[in-house]
């Protein structure tokens, strides 16, 4: 076995696993578990989410789509015609033309849904970080298995070398006795065997 492998093992004998980070150890546990490692980054957020966090997401996400979009333009257009054309005939507008109302109610729905979406948008950069982290986990236990595969093919290379090996040395031992039989133990020249 490889020396660095038995240091390891050495060392987790002696300090256990208290050295190594805590994705390592969950790593390491589910490896001599031999149990998957992995899982869906959206079901490992979710283990941490709040009803806050999840009206963040459905705030930003109405108010990044075209429905909203959409829809804001059309209650801007309808203000406008109900103060500029219909009140205005009566005289009973409450938001005449520079709208200062408008303008108001634009600044305060602004003032309120940049946080909203600065906070969806941290909440999405969290996620990602957890699905690297559960990717990182992925490749580790891959690159665990793909070596103890390499030791494998190794052992049995040298198993299968060690038998070619045998198998030679009893074709010659063979050879040199019917040899010997024979009565011809002189060397053969090295020219007279091309």
């Amino acid at each position: 076995m490889d020396d660095a492998v038995t240091r390891l093992g050495r060392q987790l004998l002696d300090d256990g696993l208290a050295q190594f980070s805590e994705r390592e150890q969950r790593v390491i546990a589910l490896i001599a578990r031999r149990r998957p490692i992995a899982r869906s980054a959206d079901e490992a957020a979710a283990e941490t989410e709040t009803v806050g966090d999840r009206i963040a997401d459905k705030v930003a996400q109405f108010g990044g789509s075209w429905a909203f979009m959409i829809g804001f333009i059309a209650i801007l257009i309808g203000w406008i015609v109900v103060n500029t054309v219909i009140l205005a005939r009566y005289g009973r507008e409450f938001d005449a033309y520079p709208y200062i109302f408008l303008n108001l109610m634009l600044s305060m729905v602004a003032a309120l849904q940049a946080p909203v979406i600065l906070m969806s948008q941290n909440r999405q950069a969290a996620r990602d970080r957890v699905a690297a982290s559960l990717d990182y986990e992925v490749n580790l236990k891959a690159e665990i298995e793909i070596m103890a595969l390499h030791e494998k093919l190794d052992e049995i290379r040298i198993h299968h070398l060690e038998g070619v090996l045998h198998e030679q040395g009893e074709l010659l031992r063979t050879l040199v006795r019917q040899t010997e039989r024979a009565g011809t133990t002189q060397p053969v020249p090295a020219t007279a065997t091309r």
